[in-house]
């Protein structure tokens, strides 16, 4: 009887050898190189990098900056990520940057080094999860935020920064629940993926994660109530309660402790967990995440006793799945012209990485496990939800009516003026002459030529619902990068890059990556 992995292998095989027929068919398809869209979106997180770089820093337009953060208040937040365009370090998105970035490496750990990118993907999760050591400096005190207003009013290098640099916290008397539970889970999900290779360090990122969820849950609060600076960049729409979940069950999957688990089961109707049917999965809003861990935890035996509420979590989990492949009689997400997935004008790329990486883990899972897709409108096979998650990236790389990748440096054309101080105004390196707060929006924000430097493997915002795009500075809803779109789909891009290496391999003919 053949073993679940010789099983699995032929079922991607099959998959992929339904796009070679479709190939010859239809000529218009396109060929993408996935090792190269993972390779260069892991040089992205390196161009986002605070603090005093390595001595292996690849991107070489990018110097040291930021080395005083945190010093007026008598703690060394030096490092971590500048989210987007500008060089704020703002903590809620930067930790789930980081847990989306581990998960894809628990998921897809041994592609990802088949692509010989395994370790630049740990070099990554470690910049983000170092910094969040050192921003918990007690068990109830987490900084969350360097910079902000002043930032905004300033054009300029990293490298010379003139803004304030002022830090933010949240402790007892200024709750954060939700950016202490989703920087436990960032912190919980690293400790899975440095378990194996650096045990000691995995060890301290569940010591962290632990305190950062008591934190979290013994002092409750929405972490822009408390940091009221934040209120119009990242504010928490969907409140705290859904990081909780979200922090207890990354616990839960890291430490094996029931206890974790049964917070998001007792939990789970009051935080909305088996009540909130959503669309959408980003930054601020978990649930669809948290829904689908939940759901896969159905397979495992030992939790029988818990299949009452579990299936309540897949149930929701289906709700946005079924809403992202348009098979719902309730909510679909809209689609442009060209198949694009579309939730909102300002970024919107953030949400088609995070559906496609959910599809595609989920498919994982229904195969495995030897399942369909229950939705309204008909049942889906894995391999279909899989095609459809594929779609998207492909999408993202060029596939559309553009003809664009909106993955930076991917590709023949892809956007050149992202709006991002650093990469448009000349390299530090190459000119070290100073460089003033409005000096950057008199000589280079207004420019019309293309960036100086090159930010590969950034996923800007992406086109509106017409599949239209305007490659303008200023036009940052659409031309701003930011970490979490692109750190979603290093897991998928990996994956894809192993099917085709695999198709190739089993027939030199086959055109494995058509998106037709």
């Amino acid at each position: 009887m053949e073993d679940d992995k010789n099983k699995q292998r032929k079922f991607l095989l099959l998959f992929f050898f339904s796009f070679t027929f479709n190939a010859v068919l239809l000529p218009t398809c396109q060929s993408f190189n996935y090792a190269e869209a993972l390779s260069k979106s892991l040089l992205y997180l390196e161009s986002q990098r605070s603090g005093r770089l390595p001595y292996n820093q690849r991107v070489t337009w990018r110097h040291h900056s930021a080395l005083t953060d945190g010093l007026e208040q008598g703690v060394d937040l030096v490092g971590g990520y500048y989210d987007a365009g500008d060089n704020v370090k703002f903590g809620l998105p930067m930790a789930f940057t980081v847990t989306m970035l581990a998960w894809g490496v628990i998921q897809y750990g041994k592609q990802i080094s088949v692509a010989g990118e395994y370790q630049h993907a740990l070099e990554a999760i470690k910049w983000g999860t170092d910094y969040f050591i050192k921003a918990h400096t007690h068990p109830n005190v987490l900084w969350v935020q360097v910079d902000g207003y002043t930032d905004h009013y300033c054009w300029q290098r990293p490298e010379d920064m003139t803004t304030s640099r002022q830090a933010y916290k949240v402790d007892e008397k200024n709750p954060g629940s939700d950016v202490a539970g989703e920087t436990a889970a960032a912190l919980a999900a690293a400790s899975i993926v440095f378990r194996r290779t650096n045990p000691h360090y995995s060890y301290l990122l569940l010591h962290h994660a632990k305190e950062l969820f008591e934190f979290g849950d013994k002092h409750r609060g929405k972490y822009d109530e408390s940091v009221q600076v934040v209120k119009g960049y990242y504010s928490s729409v969907s409140g705290y309660k859904d990081e909780l979940l979200w922090a207890a069950l990354w616990l839960y999957k890291a430490t094996d402790n029931e206890a974790y688990l049964m917070y998001a089961l007792k939990n789970a109707h009051g935080f909305g967990g088996i009540t909130w049917a959503i669309s959408e999965f980003s930054w601020d809003v978990k649930y669809a995440g948290v829904q689908l861990i939940a759901s896969m935890l159905l397979t495992d035996e030992r939790l029988r006793k818990h299949k009452l509420i579990l299936e309540k979590y897949r149930s929701k989990a289906e709700y946005y799945l079924c809403a992202c492949l348009n098979k719902s009689n309730v909510t679909n997400v809209e689609r442009t012209p060209g198949g694009l997935l579309y939730i909102r004008q300002w970024n919107n790329l953030q949400y088609v990485s995070t559906a496609a990486f959910l599809l595609t883990v989920y498919s994982d899972y229904l195969h495995a496990s030897n399942q369909r897709l229950n939705c309204d409108q008909g049942t889906l096979s894995p391999q279909e939800i899989f095609s459809f998650a594929k779609s998207q990236v492909d999408y993202i790389l060029g596939n559309n009516p553009m003809g664009m990748s909106y993955l930076v440096g991917y590709g023949l054309k892809y956007p050149l003026r992202v709006h991002h101080r650093g990469a448009s105004i000349e390299s530090y390196r190459g000119n070290k002459g100073f460089i003033g707060c409005t000096q950057g929006y008199d000589l280079w924000y207004s420019r019309q030529d293309p960036n100086p430097n090159v930010i590969l493997g950034a996923m800007v915002g992406g086109p509106d619902n017409k599949d239209e795009f305007w490659d303008e500075r200023e036009n940052y809803m659409q031309t701003e990068a930011c970490t979490y779109n692109t750190a979603t789909l290093v897991g998928v891009f990996a994956k894809l890059h192993t099917l085709k290496e695999e198709g190739l391999s089993a027939n030199p003919s086959f055109v494995a990556s058509s998106s037709c």
